[in-house]
């Protein structure tokens, strides 16, 4: 959050008592107790079903953000709210001091989908990436014999994966690190989709991994070039280190495959998901990787209380058997294709690009007017019945739920660019 933003919130509060403007109570209640680390769309939804979210007042919106890619299977899937359900009557929670007779079973499937040998159940998206850390830095010491302490990690410049401090030790972005500091150290930072960097970079005896977003998400749907991903995995394998795929955002058929990395038939050495592998109903993360790596990690070295829980393990089968049974990879490359095509047809100066892969899209927004942005944009789409977010000013985003048709593609890109004419 902007330093500013929590001042001009409360002006934004008494500026509106001044002029009789009601805020809607739950967005006051809001700002009253809760922290101003986030600043939403003044929208307050109240309910879900496939693509489309309902406000207070009972209007009905495309989501076209879907919980930065938690609701691919679409808002309360009736699949993944059953299985919800019926496990949380029997068993939600014994933490991993017990066994349950949930975990083994969720563990099979999610190894034998993704063709490895173990999985570290986590919560978060963010946690998955600290875990991936911690099993890079252990292989590195272990295996690779790398000196105590010495161990590197290198990240892309602009990417994000959290918020934790060593997320944000990994971010370029000023304002995810500044005044958060001291950082984490033993992270080194190259530029994103250039290979020459990488290979100079991985001359360096003490680097263990290499962890990349294969498309970056909050960088504004940054795609890197054909042959990137395959020839970054080659550089790393012909120098003994790890290739991190951060697929939390981009996995689970977001951008068309079910792993952004087999477009390039790459298969990284440890793989991070989240976000859909909860179904959009709960916080379900996974680490995959074989057991030279996986292996390292003894009893006590790492865990969590609530990772492996019976209740995650249910909705995460269910939720990946729904992206498999219901070919949402297959549709999310079809729609994303068509809805490319459709908004690159939309004829505006202020348009400068529109860039994605399946459902995972970006379009960037030249300043126009009396400096808008593209949040100006965003609060259009709202009034017109599109949610959808902007991020670094300048770029929205456009994600809905995998199981969107191509009436609701046209219909939704119509939304669009009518509100692009508008403006």
């Amino acid at each position: 959050m902007e330093p500013s933003q929590s001042t001009f919130l409360m002006l934004l509060t008494y500026l509106c008592a001044m002029v009789s403007i009601q805020i809607h109570p739950t967005i006051d209640l809001e700002l009253q107790y809760g922290a101003h680390n986030y600043n939403p769309l003044p929208v307050v939804i109240e309910k879900g079903l496939g693509i489309h979210v309902w406000d207070t007042e009972g209007r009905k919106y495309f989501d076209f953000l879907a919980a930065y890619s938690a609701v691919n299977q679409g808002h309360c899937h009736p699949k993944i709210i059953s299985a919800l359900t019926h496990q949380a009557q029997k068993l939600t929670l014994t933490s991993r001091a017990f066994h349950n007779n949930v975990l083994g079973q969720y563990e099979q499937f999610i190894t034998s989908y993704f063709g490895y040998d173990k999985v570290l159940p986590m919560n978060t998206g963010v946690e998955g990436g600290e875990t991936a850390i911690k099993l890079c830095r252990k292989w590195g010491y272990e295996v690779k014999g790398i000196p105590a302490n010495k161990a590197k990690i290198l990240f892309a410049e602009g990417n994000f994966w959290g918020r934790t401090l060593a997320a944000i030790s990994a971010s370029t972005d000023p304002s995810s690190y500044t005044n958060f500091g001291p950082l984490m150290p033993g992270f080194d930072i190259i530029a994103y989709n250039n290979l020459s960097e990488l290979e100079i970079a991985l001359q360096d005896p003490f680097v263990a991994g290499f962890m990349v977003e294969p498309i970056q998400g909050e960088a504004g749907v940054v795609v890197p070039d054909a042959g990137y991903l395959k020839q970054a995995y080659d550089l790393c394998k012909a120098h003994n280190v790890l290739f991190i795929a951060d697929e939390v955002q981009t996995g689970l058929g977001r951008t068309g495959k079910l792993l952004a990395c087999d477009y390039e038939n790459v298969k990284p050495d440890i793989l991070i998901l989240g976000k859909a592998l909860g179904g959009g109903v709960l916080p379900v993360s996974a680490v995959l990787c074989n057991d030279e790596i996986m292996l390292t990690i003894k009893p006590g070295e790492h865990g969590s209380t609530f990772g492996g829980n019976p209740l995650a393990c249910k909705v995460a089968l269910a939720s990946l058997e729904v992206i498999r049974d219901e070919n949402l990879a297959d549709n999310s490359f079809k729609m994303g294709q068509l809805f490319r095509e459709r908004l690159k047809q939309i004829q505006s100066p202020i348009i400068e690009e529109v860039r994605g892969k399946g459902l995972f899209n970006a379009m960037v927004i030249k300043p126009f007017g009396n400096h808008k942005t593209a949040k100006d944009v965003c609060l259009a789409l709202k009034e017109n019945g599109l949610l959808a977010k902007q991020t670094h000013h300048h770029i929205i985003r456009f994600a809905p739920p995998l199981t969107i048709n191509r009436s609701e593609i046209m219909e939704a890109a119509d939304i669009i660019e009518n509100t692009i004419q508008s403006i």
